[in-house]
């Protein structure tokens, strides 16, 4: 089993897809959504018009070994995008990143879903000892999140990289192997608190 595999991953709400131009109609909606492709100034969400070239570069990315693409598929449809990035085969040790959903998706159960489904994959099927998130400083929303899994902050990596044109300070965290058990309960408890409203 390699990092670079690309599995289906299946929950009741939302099963992970290998990323395809298959999907590119249904995600450039869902960049289109609200507009959130710019209000979310603070990460990268592709503009509707960009998607298609949004999954080559992912894909590119997959080919040289950098990074692991996903949609995000639910109710039949994609409505966003995930990744295992920044990739270090050896250890082995892979970033959750990259991850955006159309505003309807969210608030709905389906982050912590594909958390559960991409930690899960790393640490029972592929050995890793840690995983990473990174978010921006300014992404409240994303940090909160990233909280509530469980993971400690490792750090702030100041003026670290640009985004849309803005140098961000970039919030590290990660969960280790000896935690994880703790998260997965904690994560399949808020999915078993939505109980019959879990639908595919």
């Amino acid at each position: 089993m390699s990092l670079l595999d690309l599995p289906v991953l299946s929950h009741p709400l939302v099963s992970l897809e290998p990323l395809s131009h298959d999907h590119a109609p249904a995600l450039a909606l869902a960049a289109a959504e609200g507009d959130l492709w710019r209000r979310a100034w603070y990460t990268s969400v592709p503009e509707p018009d960009a998607v298609g070239a949004e999954i080559d570069r992912r894909l590119a990315l997959h080919a040289d070994g950098a990074m692991v693409p996903w949609a995000i598929v639910a109710g039949g449809r994609a409505v966003g995008m995930t990744t295992y990035m920044n990739i270090d085969a050896e250890t082995p040790r892979v970033e959750i990143g990259s991850t955006w959903m159309a505003v309807s998706a969210q608030g709905s159960g389906i982050n912590p879903a594909i958390k559960l489904l991409m930690l899960a994959r790393a640490f029972d099927d592929l050995g890793c000892p840690a995983v990473e998130f990174r978010t921006s400083w300014h992404n409240r929303q994303s940090r909160d999140a990233i909280e509530r899994l469980g993971a400690k902050q490792d750090g702030v990596l100041r003026s670290h990289q640009y985004s849309k044109g803005t140098l961000r300070d970039v919030v590290v965290y990660s969960i280790i192997e000896p935690e994880w058990p703790a998260v997965r309960r904690g994560l399949e408890a808020r999915l078993d608190a939505r109980g019959p409203r879990l639908e595919a």
